[in-house]
């Protein structure tokens, strides 16, 4: 009986120890070697910004003082939060009191930097209270959404919805809606993407134990991405404790979403520009630096010739001076 206790136990371990720390080498092993020297910005970077933006609480002076923080960057677009939906899909014109303000000023002060009205909601899909997109009704709502911050003046809409399931069938549903809608007016359609599956099927193995998906399927990220012209990757919140295994992790994401991201779709990856310390983001190894590494590794190995490619700055007003510091220096 002892006997057999111990070999239980034993199991166990291996069960519970091994596949974690093979995966952990393997993500050291995609942070090591050298970075394509040529893997830099193709000025096709991106900064979501806060909702201050809009409300009032902005002035010239700090759209002055952000104008020199980007010059000579490769940012051209700017996410700025308009919203957020209510849960019906609409959006009261009273959340974006100054968007036209910030509007005619960037594209005044800034030539060619685009300023796309950045929505999102809660989705139901883990909870109670939130954003239905199996119906149709709520769908057609997000439509008239972006229809009316497109009248605004914006370039275009950028979604964030979340926690959004892999292989959604009512959000591509929605997406072809948009895509026809942003076409006619000739605007931007971008979204903020889940990470894509680490190891085939994690989003289903992970579903089943805790009840929550964290990724999508490579197919799925796919198929999102033909739909769109901007699919940007929320490439942090991503659990690693070490800044190797982060930047490995970061290369792996890279590769993956590079592999079925058409070229004719921007693809950017997250870089972190927020400073917390819960499970989901240690910022000892989140950072900036480990994930414009993994950023160009990525690239390098992937399709290094690729131009509608990125890095996406998250956010704005959490942002410290060695955040845009290292932005400059790894990836300029």
């Amino acid at each position: 009986m002892w006997r057999r206790g111990r070999w239980l136990v034993l199991g166990l371990v291996l069960l519970l120890v091994v596949p974690p720390l093979f995966g952990a080498l393997a993500l050291r092993v995609s942070y090591a070697g050298d970075v394509r020297e040529d893997a830099r910005t193709r000025s096709k970077d991106a900064i979501w910004l806060g909702h201050a933006w809009v409300d009032g609480r902005k002035k010239d002076a700090d759209l002055a003082a952000f104008a020199a923080r980007i010059k000579g960057t490769g940012i051209r677009d700017l996410y700025v939060h308009a919203g957020p939906l209510e849960h019906d899909g609409t959006l009261p014109a009273a959340r974006y009191p100054r968007a036209k303000w910030l509007i005619d000023a960037v594209h005044r002060t800034m030539p060619g930097i685009r300023v796309q009205a950045w929505l999102g909601d809660v989705l139901v899909t883990e909870g109670t209270d939130g954003l239905r997109l199996d119906r149709a009704e709520s769908r057609a709502a997000v439509v008239t959404s972006a229809r009316q911050i497109l009248n605004v003046g914006f370039d275009g809409v950028h979604f964030d919805l979340e926690p959004l399931l892999s292989d959604d069938a009512d959000y591509l549903s929605l997406l072809d809606d948009l895509r026809e809608l942003t076409r006619v007016r000739r605007a931007q359609l971008s979204i903020a993407a889940h990470q894509i599956d680490p190891l085939p099927g994690a989003h289903s193995v992970n579903g089943a134990l805790s009840g929550r998906e964290k990724w999508w399927s490579q197919e799925f990220f796919g198929q999102v991405a033909r739909r769109v012209d901007q699919i940007a990757v929320m490439s942090y919140d991503t659990w690693m404790p070490l800044e190797s295994l982060y930047g490995g992790y970061v290369a792996q994401q890279t590769s993956l979403a590079l592999e079925v991201t058409p070229e004719s779709t921007d693809l950017l990856m997250g870089l972190p520009f927020f400073h917390e310390d819960d499970l989901g983001h240690h910022e000892n190894a989140e950072t900036v630096e480990a994930a414009v590494r993994g950023v160009r590794l990525g690239l390098g190995r992937t399709d290094p010739d690729r131009e509608r490619f990125g890095v996406a700055l998250y956010v704005d007003f959490a942002a410290e001076e060695g955040d845009w510091a290292a932005y400059r220096a790894g990836w300029h």
